[in-house]
């Protein structure tokens, strides 16, 4: 599967390609059955405590096959596994955490390689366009790898430096990116298919967010316009930095930058022997994570460590240090859309209000159409009354077994609603996660919140006003008396839907019945379709045949037991 434009893959490599695709869709074959099984079939037949007896292994085993197949394969499939980590609006946490480490370090690309890919990139030797060039990659990735070098003599007089870090791509990168998207894409077309998916989770749409960031990743022009234009947002600001791009040797596969390397951001040590006080580097770092989401709309969406570097600055500057941020290939925007929606979002925090902020998540596109939003505002509500307007220092003293008991229902909450973070949302937050972690390594006791406060507080009073503790229950009660008329017209909305719950035990206990003999015509249809299904798999020798087969028996014994207690 060529990219357009690119030369055909050789026989080899087209053989290559096309096992790397089965694999994948293997691996996802497998996992559907057992999801199939064990979250579908199962709970139908009676079994339900059985399926759940064991999830949590099974859901990290799963995982953690995963892992090993995207470490095995390179390419897309390691960013495929921090993608997945970062969604925790539609995945459990047994299968985040798993892949929470999943980095994205593999072995080197030859040389020889990378020799061609940048000759045949620049259209000259490689001698010609560096002066010297080092072999030897500092960091090697599954796209990608990064190589010092020197620039020409001419070169280097009109840009005014020499020394640069050259990223290259690796051969051929185009074409795995390709299969691997669409073995992606089918899965999510399969998924589609799945009521029971297809209604918490637009799939489909979760694969092209996927796709669009990895394809402007591999598009190196993209990345260099995207450096220009995050140092120009802070071409004011002495703190914050970035490297600059050398046109003359960059294209659509080789990005050459300054050599901007310095000290680790949490190199602490480092920081002290320079003489930087690492609880005022977090404190800076904070200001310019806000800047960019607040004030640019432009931001960096990978700041991890090796990322983010502190630059001593010469003698004669203002400045003692400055914050050099490096990798621009994944940025994320903040729209208008989006900016009006975080204002609703902390105006309802602000105010405490759980049905206002139901009603922000829907503007932002949080929830799909088909979210019954009862139980999250609920929970909403519930976060408010216990957790509402406590500091840090407070909740530092809760019980961390109500904490995480208050976090596992709340999860359970979110991921049992059509609940999907739109792509920048979710660049957002995973921004805020990483550099929450990074000012946490250099001041323990570092409060994201006073950092965050002066730029929430202009947000706020951008639409109109000062909401301090009288505002606040002001706007309260104002919300809850402004939308008596709409709460009654939307509890009337439901009643006309069908969709307002009430309690009748006689009632339910009728449908229970019923519900056990529909129980035993699925379990007589169940016993079949194992069966086939084994039948069908045991042809192309898969070991989940015999298993599927000797599963059938479970769906026919109840079947009947069933029939006998009657």
């Amino acid at each position: 599967m060529p990219q357009p434009g690119g030369p055909p893959p050789a026989p080899a490599e087209a053989r290559d390609l096309r096992a790397r695709y089965r694999r994948i869709m293997r691996f996802a074959a497998r996992a559907f059955v057992q999801a199939w099984w064990f979250e579908l079939l199962l709970p139908r037949i009676g079994l339900r405590s059985l399926a759940e007896r064991g999830r949590v292994a099974r859901l990290q085993k799963l995982a953690s096959r995963f892992h090993d197949l995207a470490v095995d394969l390179g390419g897309l499939m390691i960013k495929v596994g921090q993608f997945l980590s970062s969604r925790l609006d539609i995945l459990p946490p047994e299968i985040t955490h798993e892949l929470e480490g999943l980095q994205d370090e593999v072995a080197a690309e030859p040389f020889a390689g990378i020799r061609a890919q940048t000759e045949a990139e620049l259209g000259i030797p490689l001698e010609v366009a560096f002066a010297s060039f080092d072999p030897v990659p500092i960091a090697a990735a599954s796209l990608g790898q990064a190589h010092r070098a020197r620039l020409s003599p001419g070169v280097a007089a009109d840009v005014g430096f020499a020394d640069v870090v050259v990223k290259v791509q690796r051969p051929g990168i185009e074409q795995v990116v390709e299969v691997d998207l669409a073995a992606l894409r089918r899965v999510g077309r399969w998924l589609a298919r799945v009521r029971l998916v297809s209604a918490r989770v637009d799939a489909p749409a979760l694969v092209e967010e996927f796709a669009t960031t990895s394809l402007a990743e591999i598009d190196y022009l993209n990345e260099a316009g995207n450096a220009e234009r995050f140092a120009a947002d802070f071409a004011t600001d002495p703190r914050v930095a970035a490297p600059t791009v050398v046109w003359d040797r960059t294209s659509l596969r080789v990005l050459t930058l300054s050599d901007v390397t310095a000290i680790k951001i949490t190199d602490v040590t480092a920081l002290h022997a320079a003489g930087i006080d690492p609880a005022a580097v977090a404190q800076e770092l904070a200001r310019a994570t806000f800047q960019q989401i607040f004030v640019a709309g432009f931001f960096h969406a990978d700041p991890h460590p090796g990322n983010i570097f502190v630059t001593p600055a010469a003698r004669d500057s203002g400045e003692a240090w400055h914050l050099t941020f490096v990798d621009f290939g994944m940025m994320g925007e903040i729209s208008d859309a989006l900016r009006a929606g975080l204002r609703d979002f902390i105006l309802a925090v602000v105010a405490r209000d759980g049905r206002a902020l139901v009603t922000s998540l829907e503007r932002l596109g949080v929830l799909l159409p088909t979210a019954d939003t009862e139980e999250l505002e609920r929970a909403m509500s519930a976060s408010f009354d216990r957790f509402g307007g406590m500091g840090v220092a407070e909740l530092r003293d809760i019980d961390p077994r109500e904490l995480e008991s208050f976090a596992r229902q709340f999860g359970d909450t979110i991921r049992s609603l059509p609940f999907q973070l739109p792509e920048n949302f979710l660049l957002l937050i995973r921004t805020i996660s990483l550099i929450s972690g990074v000012t946490s390594a250099l001041n323990r006791d570092f409060n994201m919140w006073d950092a965050v406060d002066p730029f929430a507080r202009a947000v706020l009073a951008g639409s109109g006003g000062d909401l301090r503790e009288v505002g606040r229950k002001a706007l309260g009660y104002a919300t809850t008396v402004a939308r008596l008329p709409q709460r009654l017209d939307e509890l009337a909305t439901r009643i006309d839907r069908g969709q307002l719950a009430v309690r009748a035990p006689g009632v339910e206990k009728r449908l229970s019945s019923l519900e056990r003999l529909l129980g035993r015509l699925v379990s007589a249809i169940v016993f079949a379709a194992l069966l086939f299904s084994g039948v069908l798999l045991r042809r192309a020798e898969e070991p989940l045949a015999w298993v599927l087969m000797a599963a059938s028996i479970v769906p026919l014994i109840h079947v009947a037991a069933t029939f006998r207690r009657r």
